[in-house]
């Protein structure tokens, strides 16, 4: 039987994507660049998904990310700009921005009348326990695990034996990984994690990607509530 549900945040709780087209947007136009359209959403996504790629793969750090990504999207959008510039007020936007996926508020109620909820998240801890007090979501949760606090990244096993080891020394002594489930968008942390760490996988899938062959996942949902 489930006891604890740990969810990821960008793109599960919170829409990532709909912040990245809005500071896009908006950043182009505070420093004069070319308008904004929707053909460069895909360049971002593209880009910042192979660089947090390398990081789970442990061959690139979070700050590294942070020195090249933005020059790396100049480049291939054609920009002439600073992208360390960028990347500042990227930042800076993102530290307060929280755009909630629809049904995410809804599901929260509903999970934390039945089971322990924890996040399970990539990336600067302030940071994304900001956006959860912004979206209103905070609230819900006993536990936080966030990369930058724990010094290991999902899939990794240190971070998800990080995981139980807070668990079982705050309610939960026998907590087993069965006992377990994530709720997460990534193939590449989330389920792949969930399946290193052998708890039970939950993948928030709205685009209807096709399953992957090497990852079990148990549940694929398409919605929140």
């Amino acid at each position: 039987m489930i006891q604890v549900v740990l969810i990821d945040i960008d793109n599960t709780l919170l829409s990532f994507s709909g912040y990245i087209k809005e500071a896009m947007r908006d950043g182009f136009a505070q420093y004069g660049l070319k308008p904004y359209t929707e053909a460069m959403f895909p360049v971002f996504e593209r880009i910042n998904n192979s660089l947090w790629e390398q990081i789970e793969q442990g061959t690139l750090s979070f700050e590294k990310l942070t020195e090249i990504r933005w020059n790396m999207i100049f480049h291939a959008l054609g920009i002439s700009f600073d992208g360390r510039i960028f990347e500042r007020y990227f930042r800076d936007k993102l530290f307060s921005s929280a755009v909630p996926e629809p049904g995410a508020v809804e599901l929260l109620e509903y999970l934390s009348h039945r089971y322990r909820l924890g996040i399970a998240s990539n990336g600067p801890y302030e940071q994304q326990i900001n956006r959860l007090r912004v979206g209103k979501m905070y609230d819900f949760f006993t536990h936080f695990f966030v990369s930058s606090q724990i010094g290991a990244q999902k899939p990794s096993a240190a971070f998800f034996d990080f995981c139980f080891k807070e668990l079982r020394g705050s309610g939960f002594p026998n907590l087993l990984p069965e006992e377990t489930m994530i709720i997460g968008d990534s193939l590449s942390s989330d389920m792949e994690g969930a399946r290193r760490a052998g708890v039970d996988a939950c993948w928030f899938n709205p685009q209807h990607k096709p399953r992957p062959q090497d990852i079990p996942i148990h549940y694929d949902i398409d919605s929140l509530p």
